[in-house]
């Protein structure tokens, strides 16, 4: 039951950052919504690599946070916490 419960709230999470961040992302073109698109990135800008003459991979990461992705992480706590399982 606890990791029925424990997927459920990533799912929940996932949903809500995604969410957010589409509308963040879309408010940005509209002058009085504007302040939801407002944010930061941060993560790995230039990718690792690792080479072994057989295989190459290269891995980053980079993390773009809205002001309309945080609304959407509370949205979708208090949305969670709501939901009975």
């Amino acid at each position: 039951m606890k990791d029925t419960r424990f997927w459920l709230f990533l799912i929940f999470l996932f949903s809500g950052i995604i969410i957010g961040g589409l509308i963040g992302d879309f408010a940005k073109t509209v002058p009085y919504l504007q302040w939801l698109g407002y944010g930061k990135s941060f993560g790995l800008t230039e990718p690792l690599k690792l080479d072994i003459s057989v295989l190459q991979i290269s891995f980053s990461f980079m993390f773009e946070l809205n002001v309309a992705s945080v609304i959407g992480i509370l949205t979708a706590v208090l949305v969670y916490r709501k939901v009975k399982v």
